[in-house]
């Protein structure tokens, strides 16, 4: 395939390649970040110049972006982001090819990081797909994070010993504590981390195959499989959740848990929901406790998923906030078209989860919300599953020492 044929690139892809300057032989790795009026985005690809050599060679492409209407004092931190980052280039490790584009025109209707991330994202598949680089991997950063000297071997190793992955969540860890901040900003961040790790771990109690982090400054994927699943949306929020759950689709997804994405903890109103956002929400409503979704919704999922995949629906009662929501998607008649296109348990249960996928999982938590199960504070919420499984012996712990808890139930206590 050349760069000529590809059916991707000519049918989603933006354009044609912005980046001239032909990729260097042994590139592995691109990493690409998104920058919309970001202070610290030297800061970011100074974390990444600092690296441990990762035995390839590796570029950097960073979209420094925004619509011709936005405030002056935008364009010219962008500006400044441009010049700083560039000023970088010629003080880099020689592994590492740094490149700044710069966009000031975008669509109004459709700028913000997910068009951002789109344009780095098919702009490496290009490079790669030029270069005719098989393994080539396509990382995403943001311009606020920082990460571990090892991160970018990490990534390399991590691809290598699982040839048949086709994309990868990082282990991220917000900073909980420090100088830099007010300690009541440390408090937001610690429920928002919290929230995301408490939904995640819900999920794989239940055993669900898309239980995974999906944290755009966190994921990895190859970029054959960017292909094939059409790409990066184009998505003012939440780009990463849809995205990545298309690529968990394709099986083989896995997690990278021995090095670490340190996204900054700051309040931003840059995206309309997100880390920033929540964070800014919490400021906001000076210290209120972030609220989650209620254990009971997914209580009444596990009696749901056991009783349906053991195939004993006819004799068993449901709760009612699964009836009801079953009764409001026409639940028999899906049922039933799952059932005729199964030829076993292991094809039921394969169809199943295609219908109850990641969007419909949410979408049963917000009705359960809205009907039965209201949201509850995030710190009673996930100390009452930790007490329940005998993690914790008392409700009495704050959000950061919840937060390490759960963080040692994900990664095993690294």
């Amino acid at each position: 395939m050349t760069i000529e044929t590809s059916r991707y690139l000519s049918k989603y892809g933006n354009g044609t390649p912005r980046i001239q300057e032909p990729m260097h032989a042994g590139t592995e790795i691109i990493v690409t970040i998104p920058c919309f009026n970001e202070p610290d985005l030297k800061a970011s690809l100074l974390s990444l110049s600092a690296n441990d050599d990762p035995g390839c060679l590796v570029e950097i492409i960073v979209v420094v972006n925004a619509h011709a209407d936005v405030p002056e004092e935008i364009k010219q931190q962008n500006e400044f982001s441009v010049k700083s980052a560039r000023s970088l280039k010629e003080h880099l490790p020689s592994w590492l090819t740094l490149h700044v584009l710069h966009e000031t025109d975008l669509p109004k209707k459709h700028a913000g990081v997910g068009l951002a991330r789109k344009i780095a994202m098919d702009e490496a598949s290009w490079r790669f797909e030029s270069a005719q680089e098989t393994n080539g991997v396509i990382v995403c950063f943001d311009a606020d994070s920082a990460c571990d000297s090892n991160y970018l071997l990490a990534i390399r190793t991590h691809f290598t010993q699982n040839s048949k992955t086709p994309g990868c969540s990082i282990r991220y860890e917000h900073p909980l504590s420090g100088s830099e901040y007010d300690s009541s900003l440390y408090d937001g961040i610690a429920q928002y981390e919290l929230h995301l790790r408490y939904y995640t771990m819900q999920q794989k109690w239940l055993e669900l195959p898309y239980a995974f982090q999906t944290v755009g400054s966190s994921m990895a994927v190859r970029w054959a499989d960017y292909q094939l699943e059409g790409g990066m949306n184009r998505r003012k929020a939440g780009e990463d959740f849809y995205f990545l759950h298309k690529i968990i689709a394709r099986g083989n997804f896995t997690e990278l848990t021995n090095t670490r994405v340190i996204p900054s903890p700051r309040p931003s109103d840059r995206v309309p929901f997100g880390t920033g956002k929540a964070v800014q929400e919490f400021l906001d409503a000076n210290g209120a406790e972030l609220t989650t979704y209620n254990p009971a919704s997914f209580d009444d999922l596990k009696v749901f998923l056991e009783l349906e995949l053991c195939e004993q629906m006819r004799t068993a009662s449901l709760p009612e906030s699964i009836s009801s929501y079953l009764e409001s998607v026409k639940w028999t008649e899906v049922r039933a078209e799952i059932a005729a296109n199964s030829s076993s348990p292991e094809s039921y249960a394969k169809r199943f989860f295609r219908w109850f996928n990641a969007f419909r999982l949410m979408k049963y938590l917000h009705y359960s919300r809205d009907h039965f199960h209201p949201n509850i504070p995030v710190i009673l919420a996930a100390s009452t599953v930790l007490q329940r499984r005998e993690i914790i012996a008392s409700k009495e712990m704050n959000g950061e020492k919840l937060v390490d808890a759960f963080r040692k139930l994900e990664y095993g206590g690294q």
